[in-house]
């Protein structure tokens, strides 16, 4: 894909600001009511509401995420759209944290870096709704 393609596919493109925030969790076993579960050979770490979080003890914990759904269709063969945004949102000084599913990607932003976040992406060209 050309760049000036990729420009003309954020000019169209639409993200959503969920109105939940996300922990990010390092635990023995997948919770319930995660969002995503990821396990690899050495950890796994479930994305949960926090709302759903009960008082048990964790692995690790890192709280205060805000997910930034994109509400497009974006296939496998798409080159160079995450690198596009997560450029824009190094450059605004945003951390990230990314998971993808078949055809839409997620990325979780720490809630006092939202609003930077959502500039880099408007600056992008993408229309951006808060749920």
């Amino acid at each position: 894909m050309k760049r000036s393609d990729l420009r003309k596919y954020f000019q169209h493109g639409r993200a959503v600001v969920s109105a939940e925030t996300y922990a990010i969790v390092k635990t023995k076993r997948a919770l319930a009511s995660s969002l995503a579960v990821i396990k690899d050979d050495r950890e796994m770490t479930c994305i949960i509401d926090e709302s759903k979080l009960g008082a048990q003890k964790f692995l690790g914990f890192e709280g205060n995420w805000r997910m930034i759904t994109f509400d497009m269709v974006l296939p496998l063969s798409l080159v160079g759209f995450f690198a596009a945004v997560s450029g824009a949102l190094a450059a605004a000084g945003v951390n990230l944290f990314t998971i993808s599913a078949y055809t839409t990607d997620h990325v979780f932003v720490k809630s006092e870096k939202l609003e930077a976040a959502v500039e880099a992406l408007e600056k992008l060209g993408m229309s951006v709704r808060r749920l």
